[in-house]
Parts: structure tokens; sequence; C-alpha cells
């Protein structure tokens, strides 16, 4: 399972985080403590293992402070990619956070 793989590259320190990500971490209050938590207790809630350059997935958890937070990351053998996070919010997603709103 790709979140297994995710977090056992986390415990090992093999992480690598875009410019990109950085840049969202940041702008929304998050740190990266915060998003190594959410991988290490979070939960898988969507699976998408045909992107491009590395398979990734959408991560539920919470940050240190404990809000909730979504982390994207791919993987590939060697390093966990951090693609974003964000806090998630009602308009996109069901009440309990994990499930998608259809459109």
């Amino acid at each position: 399972m790709i979140l297994d793989t995710i977090k056992q590259l986390c415990l090992e320190r093999k992480v690598k985080w875009s410019t990109h990500a950085a840049a969202r971490i940041r702008e929304r209050g998050l740190r990266r403590d915060d998003i190594l938590t959410c991988i290490k207790d979070g939960e898988l809630i969507e699976d998408y293992p045909e992107d491009f350059p590395h398979p990734s997935c959408l991560i539920y958890g919470h940050a240190v402070d404990e809000r909730i937070i979504h982390v994207v990351a791919g993987c590939d053998e060697e390093y966990v990619y951090i693609i974003t996070a964000y806090i998630p919010n009602l308009q996109k997603f069901e009440s309990d956070l994990k499930t998608r709103k259809e459109r």
C-alpha cells in the first residue's frame, strides 16, 4: 500500500519538498512538522496510482495542534514527494472532511 511506503520513507527522513509545496504550506499557516505528523498518524482517503511522475495519494490527518489537514504526497522507491497540504473545507468535502462532495 502506498501509504505504508510513504510512512516508512518519512520515518527514514527521505522526504523531498517541492517549491510549490513549501510555498503553499507557509501560506496556509502550516509547518513541515504538521505535514509529517499528518502522514505518520493519517489515513489514506484517495489513491492516485496513475499520477505522473509518481503514484500519489491524499492523506487525512491532524497537524501538531490537532487541526484537521490533508496532505497530497507521492513516492517512488527512494523518496516521498510532498505535493501540497491544506486545511479541508465543507465546500469541497462532506462533514467528515474525508469524502469529496459530488460535483
